[in-house]
């Protein structure tokens, strides 16, 4: 299915060093007629980082999606009453993120986000991105991959010699994953 005319809640967490990949993606689906609802938890909206400021972030996806991110518990909580998103991708998804999703703690923009949105049965995308997933991460990623309404975009291992434990997805597959999701498929393969 098309993302044409979808509305995308799209969420970013604190593994900064992929926010150069997530962001040409979301001025790629604007291109391709949906609408972005932007999302961040509260450390990818106040933390700077040796991958930029997070005001200059902030402003750039502000200006791109002409929409102000929604950043606080309080104001992603419509978002699954008011029915504003017909698909979710948190990307980059953090290792801490999928644990409170696979955990079901909800103390953040992000996860109240996810919860919210799911609450009608629509697709969450999560495009991980953590130094743990080979080891204390990958359980909850089995228990996502196991949910209803989950989707990954296809990961790989980050760098297998100086990070081996470490996963990352890989941005290419973002719009592609989106519209299987929204058919109710996971793309594969999952592993690439």
């Amino acid at each position: 299915m098309e993302i044409k005319g979808k509305k995308i809640g799209f969420v970013l967490t604190g593994s900064f060093c992929t926010f150069r990949k997530v962001i040409p993606k979301m001025k790629e689906i604007l291109k391709q007629g949906a609408e972005i609802l932007p999302i961040m938890s509260f450390n990818s909206y106040h933390l700077d980082t040796k991958f930029g400021k997070a005001n200059d972030i902030v402003e750039e996806i502000e200006e791109i999606t002409g929409k102000k991110i929604i950043h606080t518990i309080m104001d992603a909580e419509p978002i699954g009453p008011k029915k504003m998103t017909d698909i979710m991708i948190i990307a980059p998804c953090s290792g801490n993120t999928m644990s409170k999703l696979a955990c079901d703690i909800i103390d953040t923009p992000a996860t109240m986000a996810a919860k919210s949105h799911l609450r009608n049965s629509r697709p969450l995308v999560i495009a991980p991105s953590t130094n743990n997933g080979l080891s204390g991460n990958a359980e909850n990623i089995g228990k996502l991959l196991n949910r209803k309404h989950y989707y990954f975009v296809p990961f790989r291992q980050d760098n297998p010699i100086t990070k081996p434990r470490s996963i990352v997805f890989d941005a290419e597959y973002i719009i592609k994953t989106l519209e299987y999701a929204l058919e109710g498929e996971q793309i594969s393969p999952i592993l690439i």
